[in-house]
């Protein structure tokens, strides 16, 4: 008897793929578009099809009763894992996308940044409008750079900011560790950092501890002038706190990710002074193809070997 493995992209395109009939399960196709590909409960490892609406992509784990492993293609796995339940799904692996996302994001973090600092906005808007913005813009060399958030994406911001010339890069995540590049403090340590930082970068995962995390006490301890950056999830950030901040001008903040998303017309956060907007394309680039292929062709040949799978970051229980 085979099990289905679901996956949002031809099998035939993803080079490295283990023989469906010699592992013993049989792939299906589902990107979220049509109706199902097979019976779900019959699918025993569900590949969750990218840039998918959250409640289409959840919609088939109620009847997916036979499931092994959930794999996304994100390196966040918020949008899929209330979809999971204990009972039916009791014991069920929820893998991520490490590995696929790190260099985009941080290069979006590192552009979003140098734009703000360097005045890209204003220099666009003057371009439109034939005027010419001259004057002394703030560099990053020579600034205090925090990154909230130490996992893959912030150690690759770091690769990424090394050669900027910065007076001085603080990491801070869950837990309190010493790297090669110098200690990684616990978020207990966010007052004492956040005012003798110029850039705050924000690239946690969005879970109950972090939801809010840069709320007004957050903000507050900001320095004047400060520049506040998210490339995690937008309800990181409480965006009713970083609107009296950006609003007064004391704040200046660069988002690829907001709340609500995606920012409805009107909404004061896209006129808001000094705040940059992206449309959530950290990861959406040409790197995310080949990567995802590869983690995908590693993990079911991990798979049809028995072998435990990589990037589990939760266990049904």
């Amino acid at each position: 008897m085979t099990a289905d493995v679901w996956l949002p992209m031809d099998p035939a395109e993803i080079d490295g793929l283990p023989d469906a009939s010699a592992a013993g399960f049989a792939y299906r196709r589902w990107d979220g578009r049509g109706d199902y590909p097979a019976d779900p409960a019959d699918c025993a490892l569900y590949v969750v099809p990218y840039m998918l609406d959250p409640a289409v992509a959840k919609r088939p784990l109620a009847r997916m009763t036979s499931l092994h492993a959930v794999q996304t293609l994100t390196a966040g796995v918020d949008s899929i894992q209330d979809g999971l339940r204990p009972g039916p799904h009791t014991g069920v692996l929820l893998c991520n996308a490490r590995g696929v996302h790190e260099a985009s994001t941080a290069e979006l973090a590192l552009a979003l940044t140098l734009a703000q600092l360097r005045g890209i906005p204003r220099f666009v808007e003057g371009q439109r409008n034939e005027e010419w913005h001259s004057g002394f813009y703030p560099a990053l060399a020579d600034r205090s750079v925090l990154i909230v958030g130490y996992g893959a994406i912030g150690a690759a911001i770091e690769d990424r900011l090394t050669p900027f010339e910065c007076a001085r890069v603080a990491r801070v995540a869950r837990h309190p560790r010493t790297t090669e590049r110098g200690a990684v403090h616990a978020f207990t340590d966010l007052p004492a950092l956040l005012p003798g930082a110029d850039v705050v970068i924000l690239s946690v995962p969005l879970t109950e501890d972090t939801r809010s995390l840069a709320d007004a006490g957050f903000l507050g301890r900001m320095k004047d002038g400060a520049l506040l950056v998210n490339v995690s999830r937008g309800p990181v950030v409480d965006t009713k706190a970083l609107l009296a901040e950006t609003g007064q001008g004391r704040l200046r903040a660069a988002l690829d990710v907001t709340d609500p998303e995606p920012l409805p017309a009107g909404h004061p956060l896209w006129h808001s002074p000094g705040v940059l907007i992206s449309p959530h394309v950290g990861g959406s680039t040409s790197a995310f193809l080949p990567r995802a292929k590869r983690l995908l062709a590693a993990q079911l040949t991990r798979y049809a070997a028995g072998e435990p799978l990589g990037n589990v970051v939760r266990t049904v229980a």
